[in-house]
C-alpha cells in the first residue's frame, strides 16, 4: 500500500490531496476551513482533514509531492527582471529577500510547516516536487475515463509554462509543446478583468458571465495591438500595454489610452455598454485562440479524446464552443482545474508517472474523481449537535420525508440553503453544499443574487438537471457532471425576443423572461449545466426526481452555498450562519429541515458586507 500527500500552496488557492494507491481518497482547498476566500497560506487544516479522512498519521504517509518547482518559479523571475530592467525594479527587491530566505529553499520550508501538523523526523527523500504544468496534465488525464488523451493546459502561469500541450497514454504523460511567460491567455483575460473593475484571479468568471450582455466591438483593436494569434492558436502578447511583468498591476496607462478609458473602479463605476462589449471582446478572442489550439492538436495528434486543465479550462462557454465544433470525440476537464487541482495532479503523476504504476479505466466510462465528492462529511449526530450548540430550530426528518419537503419549498419559489454528504473539491457546488431554487421562476434569479447571495444582479445562475432528462432541455448529449460546459436552451423551450427588447441596455435584459426555466437561462439563451447521476449523488438524484413528481420540470438552480466573497461553507456551522446571515427560506442540512421563520430573531447576522466582494 503506498499513500501520497499532495499540496499545492503559496500563490492561491491552497489544497490538499491524497491518493492511495491510485485511488482518490480525499482532497479540499484551505479557504474552506480557515473561510479566508482564495486562501494562499500552508494548508494546515486541509492536510489534517485528508489524514484524517484516510486514518493516517503524517508519518506513515509514503511520498509527499509538492505541485511546482520553486527553483524554476525563481529562475523565471530573474531572468524576467533581467530581461525588463530597470522596469520592476521595486517589486524586484520586495520580492527576492522572500525568496532567498523562503521560498527559494521550500523542502525546508515544507518540513518545518508539516512538523507543526505531526512532531517526527520528516525523512527528506520522500519529498518530491513536480512541474505545475505537469501537475495540472496529471489532474486532468489520470482521473479521466480515457486511456489516451490529448491534454490542453492554460492558465496564467506556473513556472515558465502558461500553455502546455500534453500526450498521454495508459501511465505515461509527456508534454510536448509549451508557449512561455510572458505570453499568458490566462493573464491576458486577467487583464481585462482587471480593467473592468473585477479582482484578479477570483472575478475572471464575471468578465465571462458579463459576456452575453455586450458586441464583440473591440476584437479588431484587440488583435491589432495587444495579441499576435497564429493559425495553430499560438500566440504572443505586445508587453507594451501590459505590467504584469514587472508590476503590481495588470496593465499600464498605452492599455487604457488605447480603449480611451481608464480601468473601472467598482467603488464608484457603474458597469456600463461599454464594459460589456469590453467582455465580449475578449471572450471572443479566447474563444478562437482555444479552437485554434483545439483544431491544430486534433489534426496533428489524431487523438479522439481531450482533457483540460489549468485555470483557462473553467471558462465553461469556451468549453462548450469546444463541444459545439465536434473537434474531439470525448472532452474531460477536471473540476478542480485551477491550483487547486495541483494538489491532486501532483499525487497522480507521482503514483503513475514516477513510479509506473499501471492505470487501469473502468468500462463503464465513469471518471476516477467520486463526482468530485472529496472534502469532509458530518453525520447526522454531528449536525444535531452542532446545530442546537448555534441555538438552531429544527425538525429532524426521515429520508423520504427531507425529500418531500425540500421538494415542496422548492416548488413554493422558496430560496433553500441544501447541506448533504461530502463537499465538493473545486470552485463548483455540485449539490453537496448548494443553494437551490425553482427555475421556472421569473424574479429567483434577482432575488438571490441580491437578497442571498448579495451580489451583481447580472451574474447568471447554473441549472442541474437530471442526467438522462439533460437533452430534453438543453442542447446537449453528453454528460456534465462538473458544471463546466456552457450550452443553449432548447429552442422549444425558450422565447425569442422581440426587436424593441433586444436593443434594451445589457442587465436590462434580465427582466425578460427568456424560456420556460427563466432562472437559469442566461441573456443569450445559454446555461451552466450540471447534469446530476444518481451513482454519485443519490440524495440531490431524488430532490431532483420529486421536484419533476410535483412540477414537471426536472431542472434546479444550483449555486454555491456561500454569500459574495465567502468561501463555500464547510461545516453544519458555516451552513447555519450563512443561513441566518441572508434571506434564505429554508435551510436543508442533513436530516434537519430548518425554517427561517422559526428561528431565534437575535441569531440573525448581516452578512451583507461581512466578506469583501470577490
Amino acid at each position: 500500500m503506498t499513500t501520497i500527500l499532495g499540496i499545492s500552496a503559496f500563490y492561491h488557492d491552497s489544497a490538499a490531496s491524497i491518493v492511495k494507491d491510485g485511488e482518490i481518497l480525499a482532497a479540499a482547498q484551505e479557504e474552506r476551513f480557515t473561510r479566508k476566500k482564495h486562501d494562499s497560506g500552508f494548508p494546515y487544516k486541509a492536510i489534517d482533514f485528508v489524514l484524517k479522512f484516510s486514518k493516517k498519521k503524517l508519518s506513515e504517509i509514503d511520498a509527499i509531492v509538492f505541485y511546482e518547482k520553486p527553483f524554476l518559479k525563481f529562475e523565471r523571475l530573474l531572468e524576467t527582471y533581467v530581461a525588463f530592467a530597470p522596469d520592476g525594479f521595486i517589486q524586484f527587491s520586495k520580492a527576492m529577500p522572500k525568496w532567498l530566505k523562503e521560498k527559494l529553499f521550500q523542502k525546508n520550508e515544507l518540513i518545518n510547516s508539516l512538523k507543526e501538523i505531526e512532531d517526527f523526523k520528516i525523512d527528506e527523500n520522500k519529498i518530491f516536487f513536480s512541474e505545475h504544468h505537469l501537475s495540472h496534465a496529471a489532474s486532468a488525464y489520470y482521473p479521466s475515463p480515457f486511456n489516451e488523451a490529448v491534454i490542453l493546459t492554460a492558465d496564467g502561469v506556473g513556472e515558465w509554462a502558461t500553455t502546455t500541450i500534453a500526450i498521454a497514454k495508459s501511465n505515461e504523460l509527456k508534454i510536448l509543446k509549451e508557449i512561455h511567460f510572458p505570453h499568458s491567455l490566462g493573464l491576458l483575460y486577467s487583464a481585462f478583468t482587471y480593467y473592468t473593475g473585477f479582482k484578479v484571479n477570483s472575478g475572471e468568471y464575471k468578465l465571462m458571465g458579463l459576456a452575453p450582455y455586450g458586441e464583440p466591438k473591440y476584437v479588431e483593436k484587440i488583435l491589432n495591438n495587444l495579441v499576435d494569434i497564429k493559425s495553430d492558436g499560438s500566440f504572443r502578447l505586445n508587453q507594451k500595454y501590459f505590467k504584469y511583468a514587472t508590476g503590481l498591476k495588470m496593465i499600464n496607462q498605452k492599455f487604457e489610452n488605447l480603449f480611451e478609458r481608464k480601468a473601472r473602479n467598482p467603488a464608484n463605476q457603474k458597469i456600463e455598454q461599454f464594459h460589456m462589449d469590453i467582455a465580449a471582446s475578449i471572450q471572443k478572442i479566447t474563444e478562437d485562440i482555444i479552437i485554434k489550439i483545439c483544431r491544430d492538436i486534433k489534426e496533428e495528434y489524431k487523438i479522439e479524446n481531450l482533457c483540460m486543465a489549468g485555470g483557462v479550462a473553467l471558462n465553461c462557454v469556451a468549453n462548450g464552443k469546444i463541444l459545439k465544433e465536434k473537434i474531439f470525440k470525448n472532452i474531460w476537464i477536471q473540476p478542480a482545474a485551477g491550483d487547486a487541482g495541483g494538489s491532486l495532479g501532483g499525487a497522480l503523476q507521482y503514483w503513475y508517472h514516477e513510479l509506473g504504476n499501471k492505470r487501469q479505466v473502468k468500462t463503464n466510462n465513469l471518471d476516477e474523481m467520486k463526482g468530485s465528492y472529496l472534502g469532509p462529511e458530518y453525520s447526522n449526530e454531528e449536525i444535531k449537535k452542532q446545530l442546537n450548540e448555534c441555538g438552531a430550530i429544527f425538525e429532524e426528518l426521515n429520508d423520504k420525508e427531507i425529500i418531500d419537503r425540500t421538494a415542496q419549498s422548492l416548488s413554493n419559489e422558496e430560496a433553500v440553503g441544501w447541506f448533504q454528504g461530502r463537499m465538493e473539491f473545486g470552485p463548483r457546488a455540485l449539490g453537496g453544499r448548494s443553494i437551490l431554487g425553482d427555475p421556472r421562476s421569473e424574479t429567483m434569479q434577482k432575488n438571490l443574487n441580491l437578497k442571498v447571495k448579495y451580489r451583481e444582479s447580472f451574474r447568471p445562475f447554473a441549472p442541474s438537471v437530471l442526467a438522462d432528462e439533460v437533452s430534453y432541455w438543453f442542447d446537449l448529449n453528453i454528460e456534465s457532471p462538473y458544471m463546466l460546459i456552457v450550452s443553449e436552451v432548447k429552442k422549444d423551450k425558450i422565447y425569442e425576443m422581440t426587436e424593441d427588447q433586444k436593443k434594451l441596455f445589457g442587465i436590462d435584459k434580465l427582466n425578460i423572461k427568456r424560456s420556460q426555466i427563466p432562472a437559469v437561462t442566461h441573456v443569450d439563451y445559454s446555461a451552466r449545466i450540471q447534469t446530476v447521476h444518481k451513482k454519485t449523488n443519490s440524495r440531490y438524484f431524488e430532490l431532483l426526481t420529486k421536484f419533476k413528481e410535483i412540477t414537471g420540470c426536472p431542472v434546479l438552480v444550483n449555486t454555491s452555498f456561500n454569500v459574495r466573497g465567502e468561501p463555500i461553507v464547510n461545516s453544519p456551522v458555516d451552513a447555519f450562519n450563512c443561513f441566518m446571515g441572508n434571506e434564505l427560506d429554508k435551510l436543508v442540512i442533513g436530516n434537519f429541515y430548518l425554517d427561517k421563520q422559526k428561528q431565534d430573531p437575535k441569531l440573525k447576522k448581516d452578512y451583507s458586507s461581512n466578506f469583501e466582494l470577490d
